[in-house]
């Protein structure tokens, strides 16, 4: 069973930064992606950046040049840096992962962390 625990959300001021991190834990037998979502009151989900196994990465237009996505050196591990932040940044971040559980076959399966909150005001 593959289970994603994200941290270093809470309350900042606009203009300033923070990093969250999500870690990866289970049966895992491959990754394939790993991308941070957002989700605002009365809004729909949306994709704020991914990172496949290869390095490659993705960025929704609202974040570029604010925030990056990495891998850290341990490959379960996905952290989101996110700078400059604004209070339309506000909203609950969400972990997922798109791999392959051991002991399952194609195609991969999709997890997601229980979310946690980031909150942009003065």
């Amino acid at each position: 069973q593959v289970q994603l625990v994200e941290s270093g959300g809470g309350l900042v001021q606009p203009g300033g930064s923070l990093r969250l991190s999500c870690v990866a834990s289970g049966n895992i037998f491959s990754i394939h992606s790993m991308a941070w979502y957002r989700q605002a009151p009365g809004m729909q989900r949306e994709l704020v950046a991914s990172i496949t196994s290869g390095e490659i990465t993705d960025y929704a237009d609202f974040v570029k040049g604010r925030f990056t996505i990495s891998r850290e050196n341990v490959k379960n591990k996905v952290s989101l840096q996110m700078n400059s932040l604004q209070s339309e940044d506000t909203a609950v971040y969400y972990c997922y992962l798109l791999g392959i559980e051991s002991g399952t076959y194609p195609p991969p399966g999709e997890y997601w962390g229980q979310g946690i909150q980031v909150t942009v005001s003065s």
